[in-house]
């Protein structure tokens, strides 16, 4: 089954010197766009993460620091990749826990201001362990009946994920809806504002605190009681697309909005 598009959506795949959204790099990425009227584009890059790459990434990946030492860095390409994606929603693999964070933190240390809360984010892993409860070369097998020979190469994994998507909408047509607005909504988790999970929705849609000792209370209302609170978050290590959030609630507390 095609997908029904509204406009274009991305399929991408990061490999990463690790797994800490807020302070690992990209080491290469895939991006599969796929049109409206079935047009597909493909952008595939190695980038020079400017750190060292975990040994266990090197085991899983294979990509190694001498592997890209003569790459681009980010900032020098982030604008092309942006330009990629631009008007695009977001589809990956895992994409909404790892994928997708780590890719606008990127995008903010190089000055380029990624919003996503226009965006549609389609996560086929979420989908997946909804219905099935398996990985992505499992699910590759599962739902296209072929085997995921190149496991862990970005280019490979990009592809398999846009396939196995259209295998899911195949397989549970009663249950989804070839829609990407239907297929964003089944996708979350959670209600989180951003993707570490810091701010959430309440049952009222207030942005409210989701971890420590603020946890439920709403941001507003911490920031009122509690200014030097959002001075400490600024400050700490979390990640630049909450610092984002979080100055975009302040900005509005400020106009009185």
């Amino acid at each position: 089954m095609e997908l029904k598009l509204k406009r274009p959506i991305a399929f991408f795949d990061l490999e990463t010197t690790g797994i800490n959204v807020a302070k690992d790099r990209i080491t290469e990425i895939a991006i599969l766009k796929i049109s409206p009227n079935g047009k597909q584009e493909s952008l595939t890059m190695r980038i020079n993460p400017t750190i060292p790459i975990s040994p266990e990434a090197v085991e899983i990946t294979g990509i190694t620091d001498d592997d890209l030492k003569d790459c681009p860095k980010f900032p020098e390409v982030g604008k092309e990749i942006y330009a990629f994606i631009d008007g695009c929603d977001l589809g990956g693999y895992n994409s909404n826990r790892f994928d997708i964070p780590l890719l606008a933190e990127e995008f903010l240390r190089a000055d380029i201001d990624f919003d996503l809360s226009k965006r549609r984010h389609v996560d086929v892993q979420v989908i997946f362990h909804k219905m099935e409860q398996r990985t992505l070369s499992a699910a590759y097998k599962f739902y296209c009946g072929k085997e995921l020979t190149n496991a862990h190469a970005a280019e490979a994994d990009t592809l398999a994920t846009y396939e196995v998507l259209k295998g899911q909408l195949d397989m549970y047509s009663e249950e989804l809806e070839n829609d990407i607005d239907k297929l964003d909504k089944f996708s979350k988790q959670s209600r989180n504002v951003d993707f570490a999970g810091k701010v959430a929705l309440d049952e009222n849609d207030v942005e409210v605190f989701n971890f420590g000792k603020h946890k439920g209370v709403p941001v507003r209302e911490v920031f009122t009681k509690e200014p030097n609170y959002y001075k400490w978050m600024m400050g700490a290590d979390f990640p630049l697309y909450t610092k984002k959030i979080l100055t975009g609630i302040k900005l509005k507390m400020s106009f009185g909005k």
